[in-house]
């Protein structure tokens, strides 16, 4: 009970981070996959993607009723994330683990410093 407990607050934290920011979710998810559930590295990475989807299906549905959302604006990069998806599901197994935690490191701070500098 305690373990399924701290799971469902971390997916809690996930799906207010990825409904407030829009992504982000995988971020906090990773490591308390990898921690909670002792699931290996890449399990991890996989297992996000899968809580992930339905957390951003919740956040597109809230987004819309709002009227926040431009799905003409997003068809564009929807078609280029679906290749990009593709490879990187491919890729993903032929590069080592520490490498996918260090990309991903670095596409964090990328990103922070981005947010940071407006």
């Amino acid at each position: 009970m305690k373990a399924t407990l701290r799971s469902a607050m971390a997916g809690a934290a996930a799906g207010a981070i990825n409904g407030l920011f829009g992504a982000g979710g995988g971020m906090v998810l990773i490591p308390l996959l990898t921690k909670l559930c002792a699931l290996e590295d890449r399990k991890a990475f996989a297992t996000a993607i899968s809580i992930i989807l339905p957390l951003c299906m919740v956040s597109l549905f809230v987004y819309q009723r709002q009227g926040d959302l431009d799905l003409s604006g997003a068809l564009p990069y929807l078609a280029g994330g679906l290749l990009g998806g593709t490879l990187g599901g491919k890729l993903y197994q032929k590069i080592q683990v520490i490498w996918l935690h260090r990309l991903l490191g670095l596409l964090i701070l990328y990103g922070g410093g981005r947010m940071l500098l407006g």
